[in-house]
């Protein structure tokens, strides 16, 4: 389980425009920083819309938290 403190601090590095939710293409973004994540839009939709509780196309920290915390 992660801490909800270290949580948050991912969450802001990954919502760059810090407008508080996290886009498919800021995850695309992240994801490509990280590494060998190379991923298209379409597969961060899909994974954005999985964790998307409320369908906004869109995370907040809520569902962030609820995604890290299973």
């Amino acid at each position: 389980m992660a801490d909800i403190e270290e949580a948050r601090k991912q969450f802001e590095r990954i919502d760059t425009d810090g407008d508080g939710v996290i886009t498919a293409a800021e995850f695309k973004t992240a994801l490509a920083q990280g590494g060998d994540w190379n991923v298209t839009e379409t597969v961060a939709e899909a994974v954005i819309k999985t964790r998307d509780l409320n369908g906004d196309k869109v995370l907040s920290f809520d569902e962030f938290w609820a995604y890290l915390s299973q």
